[in-house]
């Protein structure tokens, strides 16, 4: 029979939630541009096609955002006598039909259109999406994001295809010789091009899931970065916070109870500054590892940062079942943790507080199980505080001192006071340690207790220790400028300082601003701080003596000194920690342990000071036990500096002036041995 060529149709439907993506499409196919002709071009050359003298016919595009809508446009296009040869149909468009239910509906209307699926995702079988599809042979996949030679193959290919399929259809009469050629022509033809397609199209599909899966691998793993502690592996803040919505939220619908305990290590500090960050990275990993042992299937252990961890345990019957599950991870604590041959004993301050009788929201939940914990913390550590009313004003105080805190130092509120360091057998002064207070304008003279730990925390300790240094050489020349007996004036260095690289420069400067001989300045640096990093220690405690300042470990007894490295150490003097002078009279052992303390001095040819010296008796005590020096409230409380000044006057009319060889008597200057030439 006759054939009348029928006009060929190019339009095609795209449906995917996503209109960014319809514009892609419309890039691609809607325009004869010069990068879709080299497209085209390309395509051409592969299927062995010559060139035309004519650009290639655009597309006719029509795009729908959910499967109802681009159905509906099916419907349409077959009452006006204008099918689609196509369609791209996106795999998942929320909140409405999915792709599979979309071509399933759109062939019921229009059998004969050729669907091309359109998938981000990888976790499709598509041998069972092919069985949905009652194993058609119709639908071809590509995976986003896709190339445009892809989409482009994809619309040449199939608008020929369903071309071809819609002539073979209007063939149904007896035929002539030259249709029966016609149709071997075009459909060996076709047979040819859909198998290069198919060829393009595995191997567009390898390479795509050869991508996709190095890309899914490292999504993964920054996903699991961005919400676990890259050091623990537990839930960092994001993900708890989000853990914690969550339970608020179950919690408001099905109307059960849930507590949120906040946890705190005790003298975390003492650990890092005497064993190093190393060592506190494994503590912080064996806590970890205990807490979450602790923890049931339903509940969360996380790090919010530092030392500090929270607990998520998901529907309790009664508060107590909180109160015991912390008592349980108390006891988890309780056994020792070896680290570089030393067993610590750790524990924590715990805070709990409960949804929803202490907060229905998970910032107040937050801030009062942080409240409960600092209370815990100021009733003597290593216990479990439930939130009560009030509590919170705590931290709310420690939040307003902080801020006051920060200019404190640049509206001089800071001042010095001074402690005299006494002869034990005299009863001369031979020395003063410098103490900073803070005089705030509203809460008066604030003590150290309170706003040094702050300072250390939220990283003023650097300027405020530098403060004190200057201050310190500053007045003890001006105490000699006065005509007062040449004193050495004793400043603490903090851990940070200590390791600060610019320290040996600051107090170069200090001294020479001041124009104070350097034997003058004593630096006292607590015995964790040393041994955190001893050649380290070693090698600043050498410089430090070559300036010619005096060197004193404070707080010793406390940490972890090896006899090798006290030995090693350019220092002068040790200060017997308070804590065993508390009790020198009642306990037999903190008398022998400073008996061996000041033996252990003075067989190092050291000096041996006592602090915290507040009776008659424990000063007769060290006497009897050869302690070189003392510093307490016996003697004088730490005073401001005119009232030193008039207290050393007094001192000095009572016993004459001390003699000042006892200055250069210092071990430093035997310990350091300039370099042999």
């Amino acid at each position: 029979m006759a054939s009348h060529p029928l006009p060929i149709s190019r339009r095609v439907l795209v449906v995917d939630d996503n209109a960014a993506i319809h514009e892609d499409f419309r890039k691609i196919l809607g325009g004869n541009t010069e990068s879709s002709a080299e497209l085209l071009a390309a395509e051409r050359l592969l299927l062995g096609e010559a060139a035309p003298g004519v650009a290639r016919p655009a597309f006719e595009i029509d795009t729908a955002l959910q499967g109802q809508e681009g159905v509906a446009r099916v419907r349409r296009a077959l009452e006006e006598e204008r099918p689609y040869s196509m369609a791209f149909i996106d795999m998942r468009m929320p909140p409405g039909w999915d792709g599979l239910e979309t071509i399933l509906r759109l062939w019921e209307l229009d059998p004969h259109v050729q669907v091309v699926i359109c998938s981000a995702h990888s976790d499709y079988d598509w041998t069972e999406v092919v069985a949905r599809l009652d194993h058609s042979d119709k639908p071809l996949v590509i995976k986003k994001p896709f190339e445009p030679i892809e989409v482009l193959q994809c619309a040449n290919a199939l608008t020929r295809k369903w071309d071809n399929e819609r002539t073979l259809r209007r063939q149904v009469e007896p035929f002539e010789p030259i249709e029966v050629l016609q149709c071997a022509n075009a459909l060996t033809r076709k047979w040819d091009n859909e198998r290069t397609l198919r060829r393009q199209v595995e191997h567009l599909e390898r390479v795509v899931e050869a991508r996709t899966q190095g890309l899914e691998a490292a999504n993964k793993q920054l996903r699991h970065l961005a919400s676990h502690d890259a050091l623990t592996g537990l839930p960092n803040r994001v993900l708890l916070d989000d853990r914690l919505s969550q339970a608020v939220a179950h919690a408001e619908q099905d109307g059960h109870s849930f507590g949120v305990a906040m946890f705190d290590l005790d003298r975390f500090k003492v650990v890092n500054d005497s064993l190093g960050h190393r060592a506190g990275d494994a503590l912080i990993k064996e806590v970890a590892h205990r807490l979450a042992g602790v923890a049931r299937g339903t509940d969360t252990v996380g790090r919010l940062g530092g030392d500090e961890f929270l607990f998520i345990m998901d529907r309790l019957a009664k508060h107590e079942d909180a109160e015991h599950i912390a008592r349980r991870a108390v006891k988890a604590l309780e056994l020792p943790i070896r680290l570089d041959g030393v067993d610590l004993h750790t524990s924590a301050s715990i805070g709990i507080a409960m949804f929803p009788a202490d907060g229905k929201s998970a910032e107040a939940l937050i801030a009062n199980a942080d409240a409960a914990m600092y209370c815990a913390k100021q009733r003597g550590r290593n216990n479990i505080q439930c939130y009560a009313e009030g509590m919170n004003s705590a931290t709310q105080e420690r939040v307003k001192l902080e801020s006051d805190l920060h200019q404190a130092l640049s509206l001089k509120q800071l001042e010095l006071h001074y402690q005299p360091k006494v002869d034990t057998k005299t009863g001369l002064i031979h020395g003063v340690e410098a103490l900073v207070r803070w005089r705030h304008p509203h809460r008066g003279l604030v003590p150290p207790g309170e706003f040094i730990p702050l300072a250390e925390s939220c990283g003023l300790i650097d300027g405020i220790g530098e403060w004190v240094v200057r201050e310190s050489c500053r007045q003890a020349r001006a105490w000699q400028l006065e005509g007062l007996p040449p004193l050495r004036v004793a400043v603490n260095l903090s851990a940070f300082q200590f390791r600060q690289g610019n320290l040996l420069q600051m107090i170069r400067e200090a001294l020479q601003a001041a124009q104070l001989e350097p034997r003058f300045l004593e630096v006292e640096i607590t015995e964790s701080a040393l041994m955190s990093d001893p050649e380290e220690s070693v090698t600043i405690l050498e410089q430090l003596s070559r300036m010619g300042v005096v060197v004193s470990v404070d707080d010793f007894g406390t940490g972890y000194s090896s006899m090798s490295y006290l030995r090693r150490f350019p220092i002068d003097k040790l200060k017997i920690d308070r804590g065993f002078i508390a009790e020198l009279i009642s306990r037999a052992d903190d008398a022998s342990i400073v008996r061996a303390i000041v033996s252990l001095a003075h067989s190092l040819r050291l000096k041996v000071v006592a602090e915290g010296v507040e009776t008659s008796e424990q000063l007769n005590v060290l006497q009897s036990l050869g302690c070189d020096q003392y510093q307490g409230f016996w003697f004088s409380p730490a005073v401001p500096a005119t009232q030193f000044a008039a207290l050393l006057r007094e001192s000095q009319h009572k016993t004459g002036p001390a003699p000042d060889s006892l200055l250069d008597r210092t071990y430093s200057k035997l310990a350091y041995r300039p370099p042999r030439a």
